[in-house]
Order: C-alpha cells, then sequence, then structure tokens
C-alpha cells in the first residue's frame, strides 16, 4: 500500500504522492521523499525524523520560509503509525480572522449567515491522522485560547453547537517568526508555545548548508523535465558554481523556481542563471589573509591581470581542441556564451596552433 497526504485542500481528499526518493549520495532510497542532501544539517534533521516520528509528541518546524518545513512534516507523518491516515494541512496566515473556529472547528447549518449546511473542521478532517498547522504564528492572539484547549483536552465544539466532539489527532506545527520574541513582545500565548514546544526541530537556511545545492538541483532538473514537457538541459560545472556563488534568500523553494526558469530558457543547451549581485559591502580582509596572519597582500597590475587572464582562455581553448560551442565546450566550462568566448579570443589576438588545427583536422 502506497503512503498518501492530504494537502490542505483535504476537504476535497486531493493526493499528495512523494515524487522520489535519495539518500545522502544522491542514489534511489525509500524513506524521505523529497528531502534531498548530503550535509550534516541534513542528516540531523533525517535523524531527528526516524527517532521522533513513530511517538506521538507535538513538533514544532522552525526556519526561514522556503527551506521545506512542509516536506518535514509529510515525513514525520509517513513515518508515523498514523501513516494510512491523512495529512491536514492549515495555512494559519491564509485564514480570514472570522473563519478561523469554523475552519479548525467546523460548523452546524445556520451557525452564522452563509452557514447553509454542517460542515466539517480540519480537526475532524484529520480524525486518526495528523493536522500540520502551517505558519502558527499568524494566529490572532484572542483565538490563540481555543486552540489551547483542544491541544490539552483533545475536545472541542463545531459552531453553533453545544455537542462536545472528541478528537485523536497529531499536531505538527511550523513557523518562520521567532515565536520566543512574539511571547515577549506580548502576540503570543507562552502556555501555547510551551505546548507546541515539545520537540523544536530547527531548519537551517540553504545557504548554511550549500553542500546540498548541486544534489538539489540536479533534482529539481528532472522534476522540471518531467512537469513542463521541456528537452532535458545540461547542468554543468559552470552552472554549479554560479549557484554556490548566490546567498539564496529564498532558500530550496528560489532555488526550485530558479532551475525551472532555467530549463525552460535553455531549450536543451546549458542552464545559465544570472543572480543579482549582494548589495552587502564586501568586507576587506573577505579574499585576504587570516585574522593573526601577518603574510604581505599581494595585488596584480592591470596588465599582469590581462596577462592571465589570456592565459586561462587559451588553457581552456586546448583542453577543448579549441571547441567553443556545445557540451563541453570552452563556452560551457567558462559559464559565457559562445559568442562571448569568441569576442574575447578575436580581442585577445589568440590563434589556434597549427599543429592542433592539424590534429583536429
Amino acid at each position: 500500500m502506497n503512503d498518501t497526504f492530504v494537502s490542505s485542500a483535504a476537504l476535497d481528499q486531493s493526493v499528495i504522492v512523494p515524487v522520489s526518493h535519495f539518500n545522502e549520495n544522491g542514489r534511489v532510497h525509500e524513506g524521505f521523499g523529497e528531502m534531498i542532501g548530503q550535509s550534516r544539517t541534513w542528516r540531523q534533521i533525517i535523524e531527528k525524523i526516524k527517532i521522533v516520528a513513530p511517538t506521538d509528541a507535538t513538533v514544532l518546524i522552525l526556519g526561514e520560509t522556503g527551506t521545506g518545513k512542509e516536506l518535514i512534516a509529510q515525513e514525520l507523518h509517513r513515518h508515523s503509525r498514523r501513516r494510512y491516515k491523512p495529512l491536514i494541512r492549515v495555512n494559519c496566515a491564509c485564514t480570514p480572522k472570522e473563519l478561523y473556529e469554523s475552519e479548525f472547528f467546523g460548523h452546524a447549518k445556520g451557525a452564522f449567515t452563509g452557514a447553509v449546511r454542517d460542515r466539517v473542521g480540519r480537526f475532524e478532517a484529520a480524525a486518526g491522522g495528523t493536522l500540520f498547522l502551517d505558519e502558527i504564528g499568524e494566529i490572532p492572539l484572542e483565538l490563540q485560547s481555543k486552540l489551547l484547549r483542544v491541544l490539552q483536552e483533545k475536545c472541542y465544539e463545531r459552531v453553533g453547537e453545544e455537542r462536545t466532539r472528541r478528537v485523536d489527532v497529531r499536531i505538527i506545527a511550523a513557523t518562520n517568526r521567532d515565536l520566543k520574541k512574539e511571547v515577549a513582545a506580548g502576540r503570543f500565548r507562552e502556555d501555547l508555545y510551551y505546548r507546541l514546544n515539545v520537540v523544536p526541530v530547527k531548519v537551517a537556511p540553504l545557504r548554511d548548508h550549500k553542500e546540498d545545492i548541486s544534489l538539489l538541483a540536479a533534482h529539481f532538473v528532472d522534476v522540471a523535465v518531467k512537469q513542463l514537457g521541456c528537452a532535458k538541459p545540461r547542468l554543468t560545472p559552470a552552472g554549479i558554481d554560479a549557484l554556490l556563488a548566490y546567498d539564496w534568500p529564498g532558500n530550496v523553494r528560489e532555488l526550485r523556481n530558479a532551475i525551472e526558469r532555467a530549463c525552460i530558457i535553455a531549450q536543451g543547451g546549458a542552464l545559465e542563471f544570472d543572480f543579482p549581485v549582494s548589495s552587502a559591502p564586501m568586507e576587506v580582509n573577505s579574499f585576504g589573509p587570516k585574522p593573526g596572519h601577518v603574510a604581505k597582500l599581494e595585488f596584480l597590475t592591470d596588465a599582469e591581470f590581462r596577462r592571465r587572464e589570456r592565459e586561462n582562455l587559451f588553457i581552456v581553448l586546448q583542453k577543448t581542441r579549441w571547441k567553443i560551442k556545445g557540451a563541453d565546450g570552452a563556452a560551457e566550462l567558462l559559464g559565457i556564451k559562445p559568442t562571448t568566448l569568441i569576442s574575447r579570443i578575436e580581442s585577445m589576438g589568440l590563434m589556434r596552433p597549427l599543429e592542433t588545427s592539424r590534429l583536429a583536422a
């Protein structure tokens, strides 16, 4: 029997199925859905999932937007004893204030204007399974006590109904806010915070585990080709270097979007990326010796810099036997467009050695 997850549109029983399974080496591996990586950070999260998932402990997932908090919630559910029951997601940031109670607990027909029939709430829809409260920090303060009561007493009433209903769900919450600061500022109940923060899982931003980028990029290329129906492009070393040089403020979600966009533009060729340059001022010691070292800083004159650039370009051309375009061509290795490379060759006065020309012929 295949594991399935019910999405935020859960009441219409839409299904999310894990796409692929990888281990830390990027090879096929049954177990962790779309969670892909090889970093120490990634392995620590996987180990915590293995330990916590079989229990019914409440989990609070903390991390910036786009770090993959929902994927962690899916894997916690998929490795739990509740995996054959629904995983219901509620985006607390997208629920209108006046509809929170109805969204969570449901309502009876006639409870308010527009309530033309009974409605099942998210707690009831998740019966026996897992309720994922995404962006938990967005719940209005005046409604947090109602949520706390359900978590503590395991019971609730539908809006407009006196009957008390029992509930059996596992709670997983997530937020990009610092809930300790929210508590200190009076915007989040302290008792609710401690009730949710039984097992915290902190998700690092992508800039702190860049060693996972190459695996993620390769996976997202495969996903894009399948979903968009485009020709499979080439992810080159120059492309990977460009991905590693960027800080990814939007985290894994931004990486996926960048890969999809590049796949469409590449049309089966090499993936090219053009990221904005960071506006942060460069530190004086960024490229210099570390503190405590007294090595003399070296520099190149403009003429020396141009000589080295010319030598480097000549080495690449020799390596590719003066192949300019296409896979493993000099332009691809350098991460520039073929037209740009041809222009540089002409401006530097580089000429193909006669013996190389004869061999190539």
